[in-house]
């Protein structure tokens, strides 16, 4: 059992690195999965958002760089690919960090930057590449990325990159990228099709690693939820834990319609709060990740397709606001906090029709989510019990069913017969 950095194998200046970023000792996917990338193996991870995933494939990848240090100027030797333009600067950000005492050099492509601005870039000389699947797709149309030079390829969350549809894309970025010696994949999920597709094409022999955050880690987290009467009793809800309990929130809804009604509500009431939604400007969206970052703002509102993948620094509470649509929504959503070992809360604020969503999400779990009250605004209401009625209504229609099959096939029969005779 590897219990520290330095029985990674790792050079004395990434160690050095790592000790500054505050790194104790390697998560379970990195101790897993750097020593099996250094042996020259592929990797096939699973590993959610908040296990240390990143750390797990660029320390490889940099000592690699540093065991087999390139001769001449030249081309990109290692490509990342993640679905986001914000997770590629999360990512590009992380490395450059581990890199800091090497002279190793990071850039990202991805949209949302001048054309002119990557032309002046894949004109130096790049060590890792951390790019988008389909800005780095036109580039390498037009001729302007050498992917023959590539010696890894990673790629970040394959899971959201088939969701988002960049499956084909992906395909023939493996085609373009055929001289390489490794292929690292981590996806948050090994199950369905799409991933299974995946995995057959681009990885050899590759070593399998289940990272999935181990029931330790999720005891991190603090769940429980509040009932609401009613859309109003539930703003106050939140309004109250947003001023009286929580430090640094990101309040979940399920649509953007959602969240610019919420968002105004929130601002009427004197709570300042940052946002993002799909299909945001970048430089909004930056602007608000930025401010929720630095601590000008200490809530932000966001929708699950704008959230996923984004790492932020000591967020104290997850809300809930509205409930997912699926229960590993539900746990992505709260892995945003109690990360890099600190603690936090979930927190679900649920109406009636919610109740059969969080008895699910408990299942799913496999742990009980408790419910808690404020004082002043408990609810009126009894709680639901949909799961209770539906067992006890099938049971009896199923006792009904049986009951009347029972007399159909035994005593009717006869009495045809004697009917006849």
């Amino acid at each position: 059992m590897i219990r520290t950095f330095a029985e990674l194998d790792l050079d004395s200046n990434l160690l050095e690195a790592i000790e500054e970023m505050g790194f104790d000792r390697p998560t379970k996917i990195q101790a897993e999965a750097i020593p099996q990338a250094l042996d020259g193996r592929d990797i096939l991870a699973s590993a959610p958002t908040g296990t240390g995933k990143t750390a797990a494939f660029v320390l490889p990848a940099l000592q690699f760089l540093q065991d087999f240090p390139r001769r001449k100027p030249g081309p990109a030797r290692v490509l990342i690919l993640t679905p986001t333009r914000e997770l590629a600067m999360q990512v590009a950000d992380q490395a450059r960090a581990l890199a800091k005492n090497t002279k190793l050099n990071i850039f990202t492509i991805t949209g949302g930057v001048q054309y002119q601005e990557h032309a002046d870039i894949l004109a130096t000389t790049q060590d890792i590449v951390v790019a988008t699947p389909g800005r780095l797709m036109e580039y390498i149309e037009a001729e302007r990325f050498d992917c023959r030079a590539i010696e890894w390829l990673i790629l970040d969350e394959a899971d959201r990159m088939l969701d988002m549809g960049f499956g084909p894309t992906v395909d023939r970025l493996s085609s373009e990228c055929r001289w390489r010696k490794q292929t690292l994949l981590f996806s948050a999920t090994l199950e369905g099709k799409g991933v299974e597709g995946f995995t057959a094409d681009l990885l050899t022999d590759p070593a399998e690693i289940d990272a999935k955050s181990p029931l330790r880690e999720r005891k991190k987290i603090t769940q429980w939820y509040h009932r609401a009467d009613t859309a109003e009793h539930k703003l106050a809800l939140l309004k109250h834990i947003l001023t009286q309990q929580a430090e640094r929130t990101i309040v979940f809804v399920k649509t953007r319609e959602r969240l610019a009604e919420l968002r105004a509500q929130l601002e009427s009431a004197q709570i300042n709060c940052a946002w993002i939604q799909g299909e945001m400007p970048q430089d909004r969206r930056n602007n608000a990740i930025a401010r929720f970052r630095e601590g000008s703002v200490n809530v932000l509102l966001a929708t699950d397709v704008a959230a996923r993948g984004i790492d932020l620094p000591d967020v104290s509470h997850v809300i809930n606001y509205d409930m997912p649509r699926t229960a590993d929504v539900y746990l992505h959503r709260i892995g945003r906090t109690a990360r890099a070992g600190k603690k936090g809360s979930a927190i679900s604020l649920i109406e009636a029709h919610d109740q059969p969503m969080i008895d699910r999400v408990a299942r799913y779990i496999k742990e009980e989510i408790k419910e808690r009250f404020i004082k002043e605004m408990r609810p009126q209401h009894k709680k639901s019990v949909f799961k209770k009625k539906k067992k006890t209504d099938t049971k009896k229609s199923a006792t009904k069913k049986s009951a009347s099959k029972k007399p159909t096939s035994k005593k009717s029969a006869p009495k045809k017969k004697s009917v006849k005779k």
